[in-house]
């Protein structure tokens, strides 16, 4: 829970009938991080993004909860537009 962390993840959401991949970028500052280096993520980010620059949505997460793969597909979802699979419920 002391480092700083930048992840880009591809999912993949839809239902049978139209399959989408969707991009996040990730990134985790644990909650034991000090204030420097929680300053300095904001110009390392920059550069991250230099390098990854398309994707659906960005997190900045500190808690685990928020880092599980259910959570950030449903926000993925939701930045998604469209839901099709609403049909089903």
């Amino acid at each position: 829970d002391d480092i700083r962390l930048f992840g880009f993840v591809r999912f993949t959401t839809g239902d049978a009938m139209s399959k989408r991949v969707k991009f996040a970028l990730i990134t985790w500052i644990g909650e034991s991080v000090s204030g420097l280096q929680r300053a300095k993520t904001g110009t390392d980010k920059t550069l991250v993004k230099e390098v990854v620059q398309n994707f659906a949505k960005e997190f900045v997460i500190s808690d685990h909860k928020e880092l599980e793969e259910e959570y950030i597909k449903n926000e993925l979802k939701k930045a998604g537009g469209a839901n099709y699979d609403a049909q089903n419920e």
